[in-house]
């Protein structure tokens, strides 16, 4: 696995993240700090394969967030923290209030502001980082010609560029979701197509542990009495 004994993960990104996590005790690995969706999910599954890691996981989603927002709460929630990994997924509200006709004027944010921003905000973190995992945002339309699921597919494609410049590791959240709705409707996941439930957060999970090379096996050969 990717992940080093000892190290601490910080996920951050918009309500997708956020799942209704608490603001109280934040530094505790708790059900209540992590939310109740793909980053508790994480934390579950690396604590029973990995027990003997430590790995502490920290949850700064924000429901709501633009890369805007996130830029704004960087030092604060990213910078001061000092994680050794960390996890980037945004872009949902930003490519959403393009098409929200209640928006003010100059709340949408195109998508080579989102690249600048992205790229703005890897740069300040990136020195003191042991690693970096940039997670599409994702849109449940199979449809490539729907307005929001193609500007959405633009904004991935931006996240992919990033990743490959700065060795980053991608999970291509986008595809995981397209390849479960070979079988499933959007609606089975998500009925506003954005807000997944539990499978929906399971599918993001399983998409972020396979690219950190989870191996299922390891407490069956290091834990007491391996061998």
């Amino acid at each position: 696995m990717l992940l080093q004994p000892g190290d601490r993960l910080l996920f951050i990104g918009d309500s997708i993240t956020d799942c209704g996590r608490s603001r109280l005790a934040v530094e505790e690995a708790s059900d209540s700090s992590l939310g109740d969706g793909y980053v508790h999910l994480v934390h579950s599954t690396l604590t029973a394969t990995y027990p003997d890691y430590g790995i502490r996981v920290l949850n700064r989603g924000v429901s709501g967030d633009t890369i805007r927002d996130l830029k704004a709460r960087w030092k604060t929630d990213v910078l001061d923290l000092q994680p050794a990994w960390l996890s980037i997924m945004i872009g949902i509200n930003d490519v959403w209030r393009h098409f929200d006709p209640w928006q003010e004027g100059g709340t949408s944010i195109s998508p080579d502001e989102y690249a600048q921003t992205l790229e703005d905000v890897i740069r300040q973190a990136k020195p003191g980082l042991h690693g970096l995992i940039l997670m599409t945002p994702y849109y449940l339309e199979t449809d490539r010609e729907d307005p929001i699921r193609a500007r959405m597919d633009r904004f991935c494609g931006v996240v992919r560029q990033i990743a490959a410049e700065n060795k980053a590791v991608f999970v291509d959240t986008q595809a995981a979701f397209d390849h479960a709705l070979a079988w499933l409707k959007p609606t089975e996941l998500a009925p506003d197509r954005v807000h997944v439930n539990q499978v929906g957060h399971m599918i993001i999970a399983c998409a972020l542990l396979e690219q950190l090379r989870l191996d299922w096996l390891h407490p069956g050969r290091s834990g007491p009495g391996a061998g």
